[in-house]
């Protein structure tokens, strides 16, 4: 725990991930503690947090380790921040690795709204692989076949 001057003002508040994780203590945040106008849990909500997959499913394998999920702080009770899914991605490690020379990279998005309403944009990558008897070092696609591809994603 720290205990410089900086941190005398300030309280600790619990990080509680959504339900259908199996681990809801994400972690702790600090906040300036409530003085005349300013409420700490005003200070709170809208934060948002990062956190592995691996971190909320309480396993170690890096098969779940590369995702990234976002939780926003929507909810202040008692010292518990309750957190709602915000967003998702790929750690930049990942991303490097998927992304190679020689290769097509063809990327697509879409706004999707889910029947209780929530909005989502999601992201899709894809990438041109050679075929099996080739002998060509590239396996670029042409313009007209990413988009027969893109039309496809979305």
């Amino acid at each position: 725990v720290v205990s410089t001057q900086s941190t005398w003002g300030k309280d600790w508040y619990d990080i509680k991930a959504p339900s259908v994780f199996k681990v809801r203590q994400v972690g702790k945040t600090l906040v300036n503690r409530t003085a005349g106008t300013k409420i700490a849990s005003d200070g709170l909500k809208g934060r948002v947090f990062e956190v592995s997959l691996a971190d909320l499913q309480n396993e170690n394998d890096a098969e779940r380790s590369f995702r990234k999920f976002k939780l926003v702080c929507e909810d202040v009770q008692g010292k518990n921040c309750l957190t709602n899914f915000h967003g998702m991605g790929l750690t930049t490690d990942k991303l490097r690795s998927m992304v190679k020379k020689w290769q097509t990279l063809i990327e697509g998005n879409v706004d999707v709204k889910t029947t209780d309403g929530y909005m989502l944009r999601v992201f899709c990558i894809g990438f041109t692989r050679k075929q099996d008897m080739s002998t060509k070092k590239t396996c670029y696609a042409q313009s007209q076949q990413i988009r027969n591809i893109r039309k496809k994603m979305v």
